[in-house]
């Protein structure tokens, strides 16, 4: 008998395959968005307040070498803590505020937005960052363009433990569509663009009670 032809498999087969393959990729893309969204912030080891692992040892422990007489007790030492202090807020006045523009002159690139967070106070604080806290306003002029909280959506707390001398930055960075926003029009089709032919602006970024110190300039051409 000759070699039996390989068997084929029907169209149904084969279109299954594909979409387990793609079900597969879909799932590996969720994972990657989830872990952009839960760090927000670069440079922070995550939320305040999470247990540190206990350390652990496989050793004995040794035996005392000259161990005290039952009939003559030594008086025993008084219990101490060996835990640090729990950081307290951060003061406002140690927390300093950076404004941070992808550009200076755009033409048609996006305009993105972040802001970089430093403690410069002598301890570690606590501090709440998350976007709840978070406003980016941009201006020109006396005319304020642009408010982050105008259109936000699903503000949240994210409270965390800032080193001293620690530098973050805002991981996600924020578009700027040119346009003004206003909280009655976000969901317009159209609205006001910003004017351009080397037009300055100026980005100025606030966290609570926190606001930058200084402006990050810009200009539309």
């Amino acid at each position: 008998m000759g070699d039996q032809p390989p068997r084929r498999h029907s169209p149904a087969v084969y279109r299954r395959r594909r979409i387990a393959v793609l079900l597969l990729a879909l799932v590996l893309i969720a994972g990657v968005a989830w872990l952009v969204i839960a760090q927000p912030w670069s440079g922070l080891a995550g939320p305040a307040g999470e247990p540190e692992p206990e350390p652990t040892t496989s050793e004995a422990a040794a035996p005392s070498a000259s161990p005290t007489p039952i009939d003559s007790p030594s008086p025993s030492p008084e219990p101490t803590s060996t835990e640090p202090p729990k950081p307290q807020p951060c003061d406002p006045d140690v927390i300093d505020l950076e404004p941070m523009v992808s550009g200076e002159v755009f033409e048609t690139k996006p305009v993105e937005v972040w802001m970089k967070l430093t403690n410069t106070g002598s301890v570690d604080c606590t501090m709440d960052v998350g976007t709840s806290k978070q406003r980016f306003v941009i201006t020109s002029g006396d005319d304020t363009w642009w408010r982050s909280t105008d259109c936000q959506s699903e503000p949240s707390d994210y409270v965390v433990t800032l080193a001293a001398g620690q530098t973050v930055e805002s991981a996600d960075r924020l578009v700027w569509d040119r346009t003004r926003s206003a909280p009655g029009t976000c969901d317009a089709e159209q609205r006001p663009r910003a004017r351009a032919g080397d037009a300055s602006y100026h980005l100025t970024v606030e966290i609570g009670d926190v606001k930058s110190a200084k402006t990050a300039q810009f200009f539309l051409r």
